[in-house]
């Protein structure tokens, strides 16, 4: 996609298409999209006009969307090829998708409470996550997002120029590795975590990333998965680090999205890291999740 095609493609979110309509919110990060029926193929327009709303506003919630596994797996083909999603056992029969179920009586801490880009560990990380929520409590369970792009845009020209050179390193050793948070656990937990020395590997991504339809610059980087800077020291890594996700979690740059049920909702890993609330103890979460495989971060 050129420079002048990609704006073009954005503009097209502000104007729904025949009965789509995108509600976003009053910072553009995150909408909400009415008017469609997941159940079936999008037209090629359709389509067209959802994927340039997500690369507007980078989370997109598709309300009263009851979809079946092999109906989300379908959209999920729409968006793009699946990703590949290691260290957690997917479904029976559906290798594609993973149940994140906590049963009412669980101990063990809620799956993805920390913020993290998903699997930024990998040489290509997914461009998407889209998760399908089945059964959803009566509280808690809030799934935070935060705006690397407008987090970096907010940064002074000085600390902008500092940090383009650098590569972050990322390993997915901290939750999955044969040391990490995982490999200790005692609670009981339904989902099937899988820990391994694959996990303790690493690799760098710029610490900046650039979106491949946007063009806008981002900051690359989560406090589960980047473990450094490549060339600095641990202490001057941390100090970076902690400045930059203590700046991107600030309210000004944060989206709290509250789920309903049949709800599907998308969101950019290019872009963005998340955060799962916990809050619901002694209550079913049910959700389905795949993963859209994405490219090499530059």
């Amino acid at each position: 996609m050129t420079q002048r095609e990609a704006p073009a493609m954005l503009k097209q979110a502000e104007s729904p298409y025949r009965t789509l309509r995108v509600k976003a919110q009053p910072t553009g990060f995150g909408a909400e999209i009415t008017g469609l029926d997941l159940t079936h193929p999008l037209s090629k327009d359709a389509l067209a006009d959802v994927k340039a709303a997500w690369a507007r506003h980078a989370v997109v919630a598709f309300p009263d969307q009851p979809l079946t596994l092999d109906q989300l797996e379908a959209y999920t083909l729409q968006i793009g090829a699946f990703g590949e999603d290691p260290f957690i056992k997917p479904m029976p029969g559906h290798p594609n998708v993973l149940e994140l179920r906590r049963e009412p009586d669980e101990k063990a801490t809620n799956f993805g409470a920390g913020w993290h880009s998903d699997w930024s560990f990998q040489a290509t990380p997914p461009a998407a996550t889209i998760l399908h929520s089945e059964v959803v409590p009566p509280v808690g369970g809030d799934t935070l997002f935060c705006d690397g792009a407008r987090a970096y845009e907010a940064l002074s020209p000085t600390m902008q120029k500092m940090l383009a050179p650098l590569q972050a390193v990322h390993s997915a050793t901290r939750a999955y590795g044969t040391q990490g948070v995982f490999a200790k656990e005692t609670a009981k937990r339904t989902l099937q975590i899988i820990t391994s020395s694959e996990a303790d590997k690493s690799l760098t991504h710029p610490l900046v990333r650039t979106h491949p339809v946007t063009g806008r610059k981002a900051l690359f980087i989560s406090p589960v998965y980047t473990v450094g800077i490549e060339g600095l020291t641990p202490q001057e890594s941390a100090a970076i680090l902690g400045f930059l996700f203590q700046h991107m979690t600030a309210d000004a740059f944060v989206y709290r999205h509250k789920w309903r049920p049949k709800m599907l909702l998308m969101w950019d890993n290019r872009c963005t890291m998340h955060f799962a609330e916990g809050g619901y103890d002694g209550h079913l979460r049910l959700m389905h999740r795949t993963t859209v495989a994405g490219d090499t971060p530059v």
